[in-house]
């Protein structure tokens, strides 16, 4: 099986979108409207691909002043959950997150995956709350 994860190119990005369509839209019924939004455009999406096919993918919005940069859509494909594609673009993301110089990444992990980003160092803070009727805690890490 070969491996690739890079940032997204443009010709990328519908394969971006059918993949969050099928983890988010159909797998966890986030309604379409709230799955895609306009910051899209100004973020950087990671993606992992297995054997040419993308397989995973999430995004990176810059820092509001300060602050951290935020990691968020992180999806990945139901066949290869477990693998390491997950793990790929998350280093992937906080690595261009460094060499821009920003301190920090947040994200709102999902509750089930809490562990996962535990393993990458992420600190959770505040209270479990709902997005998109799914639980969700928020958590950092600093750079």
């Amino acid at each position: 099986m070969s491996r690739e994860v890079r940032l997204a190119r443009p010709d990328d990005m519908p394969a971006v979108y059918a993949l969050r369509h099928v983890v988010f839209v159909l797998g966890q019924d986030v309604p379409e409207e709230m799955e895609r939004d306009d910051l899209d455009e100004g973020a950087d999406h990671g993606v992992a691909f297995s054997d040419g096919m993308l397989v995973a993918t999430g995004r990176l919005l810059p820092p509001a002043g300060d602050t951290a940069a935020t990691v968020g859509r992180m999806a990945v494909d139901g066949e290869v959950r477990g693998q390491g594609f997950g793990t790929l673009v998350l280093e992937l993301l906080e690595q261009t997150a460094r060499e821009r110089g920003w301190p920090a990444v947040e994200l709102h992990a999902q509750l089930h995956a809490k562990p996962f980003y535990d393993r990458a160092g992420y600190v959770p803070y505040g209270d479990v709350y709902l997005e998109a009727g799914i639980e969700h805690l928020s958590m950092r890490k600093d750079l």
